[in-house]
């Protein structure tokens, strides 16, 4: 079904991430042009992450028909897969973004407590400046979760990808200037206007705006997933170095300004938690060779520095899923960080997320949360 207006309009909201889920999808990567050794070492990357989630709630994989089987031998029994086309496997930017109803909203004859916002995709940046020339799969692939799950639609024209918000479920948005201000998405609207629409979509009073991304992330033009997020309201995450010869040194004092010197929609001056990023990490000669690199995807260079960053978690019901890039002192710091930051909350590193990282993103990117209404929640108790 799809909805007319806005989604603030009908009482609904963007939930924090920490709240509640019903399941978690997950596309299933194989392009041979963005996944090394036609998407082998990265599929297993994937089945470690849909293994690891699935501990603590339901996962749903979506795979091409050509690739069900494969996906299916490689996952538990208990992880759904079906079939679903598909350009690539980043869920977090193709997925719809769930949004629900406040218990204070009007009840009208709508008759559901979830919807999702169907977001305009263009391949990070279009045909001139994307990461692949046909996304006509992925413009589908909200439309089709909803279809599934029997969900209401708000489609939306504005360009913009899941990976470039977060949200504390309190009225604030973390996003940066570098990706949704870029003249590759939406050059016909103004900050303000952008901002306008966050606040309408999401159910946000106010917006935080980063200047830049972590460095490396040119894929994604900086999206707030790899740079800063929330661990709960008042509280950020935010991809820190100490070397002050590391490109991102500089993008990171520019966040930590504007961090400290502003308030969250409820006027909570924050407290700032620094992760510190890897490596740094590069690209190596063998992992380049293993792309089919045909022009149709983003060029990968041997020696180009991979965004890597511990940001890039999901939260799950109860559990931290957390990547490890084989970089000891920091994957065991980025751990350590993290059961401070989630009290409570089980940590799961996942080794071998240096493939996922390879493809341009990770555990956030390839993640969508499907969160629990109301009546979900108490059916589960």
């Amino acid at each position: 079904m799809e909805l007319q207006g806005k989604p603030i309009d009908c009482g609904f909201y963007m939930p924090a991430e920490w709240e509640p889920h019903a399941q978690c999808w997950i596309g299933w990567p194989e392009r041979p042009d963005n996944w090394r050794d036609h998407a082998v070492p990265g599929q297993r990357a994937f089945a470690r992450v849909a293994s690891a989630i699935s501990k603590f709630e339901p996962v749903t994989v979506c795979a091409s028909a050509a690739q069900w089987n494969n996906a299916r031998s490689q996952l538990p029994e208990h992880i759904r897969v079906i079939k679903m086309n598909m350009n690539d496997s980043w869920f977090r930017d193709t997925a719809p973004t769930f949004v629900i109803r406040s218990s204070s909203s009007n009840k009208d004859n709508l008759g559901s407590e979830i919807a999702g916002i169907d977001w305009t995709f263009n391949s990070y940046g279009g045909i001139d400046g994307g990461c692949y020339n046909d996304w006509s799969d992925d413009m589908l692939i909200a439309k089709k979760i909803l279809e599934i799950e029997k969900i209401p639609r708000f489609p939306h024209s504005m360009v913009l990808e899941g990976g470039s918000i977060h949200v504390d479920g309190e009225g604030t948005c973390l996003t940066t200037e570098e990706c949704l201000l870029n003249k590759n998405r939406n050059p016909g609207l103004t900050k303000l206007q952008i901002e306008d629409e966050l606040k309408a979509y999401l159910g946000v009073e106010k917006v935080i705006w980063l200047p830049r991304g972590l460095f490396g992330d040119d894929d994604t033009d900086g999206h707030i997933d790899n740079m800063c997020c929330f661990a709960r309201p008042g509280v950020v995450l935010l991809s820190c170095t100490d070397d002050e010869s590391d490109p991102h040194y500089e993008r990171y004092m520019e966040a930590l300004s504007v961090l400290k010197n502003t308030v969250d929609a409820k006027g909570r001056k924050l407290e700032i938690i620094k992760l510190h990023v890897p490596g740094p990490l590069h690209l190596t000669d063998k992992e380049a060779d293993g792309l089919k690199q045909v022009g149709e995807a983003k060029v990968r260079i041997p020696g180009g520095r991979i965004a890597a960053s511990y940001v890039n978690f999901y939260i799950a019901n109860g559990a931290i899923i957390a990547p490890q890039f084989g970089d000891k002192k920091w994957d065991e710091e980025a751990l350590h960080t993290l059961s401070l930051a989630f009290p409570g909350y089980q940590i799961v590193g996942i080794e071998g997320a240096r493939e996922i990282a390879l493809g341009g993103g990770n555990i956030h990117c390839i993640t969508q949360q499907q969160p629990a209404t109301h009546s979900l929640t108490q059916s589960s108790k």
